[in-house]
């Protein structure tokens, strides 16, 4: 079976590993093994082994904006794979909010890399804003697209942080909390929430008891004072 299609405007994002592993082990992930042929002029090709799919997929246009999949059996698929020039393994899992969906690929092969793809129409390209657990974008560098991996292997590391508020970010989209995309400036629900909450007055801190021998002291003190009120009021006896 063919099928062609027209490929969005693809984002792609270095993500922190952290992130990556708590999304797999939260969402599961898919494996998939990707072999890559020499590029032809305006066109490439490479083969697909997915879980339940294999295919032969031809990319054509400007920053293979189009796409035409054969499906393949099994046994052609790993046959193609096996005289490949270079090639990728990676899980991929998958998230949703609203109508788009994000991939989070994790790469075996070549090498380790965590990165997150997202497909937006050109037409809301200028609307999309990164969540706030996305690292730095990559989608303009062509080091990071799965076919130059495949090809001259892995680009140097990057480092990511993960905020609070990214984990929580991370945490409200895998529960489900997100029912549209947020915009730029946008709370996560998590922080909204803990912002809501109104804090308690401090309770009256209770002045300390004096300690007992401070109390004994203080009673020494006393008695030896009535004591010497009440000799001056005793009567003077006449010699």
């Amino acid at each position: 079976m063919r099928e062609a299609r027209h490929v969005p405007v693809q984002r792609l994002f270095v993500i922190a590993p952290s992130v990556a592993r708590l999304i797999r082990q939260e969402r599961g992930g898919e494996l998939v093994i990707e072999g890559y042929f020499p590029d032809q002029p305006h066109r490439s090709t490479f083969v697909q082994i997915e879980e339940t799919r294999s295919s032969l997929i031809l990319e054509a246009g400007a920053d293979e904006a189009s796409e035409e999949r054969a499906d393949l059996p099994p046994a052609h698929a790993q046959a193609l794979l096996a005289v490949s020039q270079g090639q990728v393994e990676y899980l991929r899992s998958s998230l949703s909010i609203g109508s788009r969906e994000i991939q989070v690929l994790h790469f075996i092969r070549p090498a380790p890399l965590d990165l997150m793809a997202v497909a937006v129409p050109s037409e809301d390209d200028q609307d999309f804003h990164p969540l706030p657990w996305f690292g730095p974008e990559v989608s303009a560098e062509p080091a990071y697209r799965r076919r130059r991996l495949a090809l001259a292997g892995v680009p140097d590391a990057r480092d990511v942080d993960v905020t609070n508020g990214a984990l929580n970010s991370l945490l409200d989209l895998l529960e489900d909390r997100f029912s549209t995309w947020p915009g730029p400036h946008e709370a996560t629900i998590s922080d909204a929430s803990a912002a809501d909450v109104t804090p308690r007055p401090k309770a009256p801190v209770p002045e300390p008891e004096p300690a007992v021998d401070e109390e004994i002291d203080d009673l020494h003190i006393e008695n030896a004072v009535i004591r010497e009120l009440a000799r001056s009021l005793q009567p003077r006896r006449s010699g």
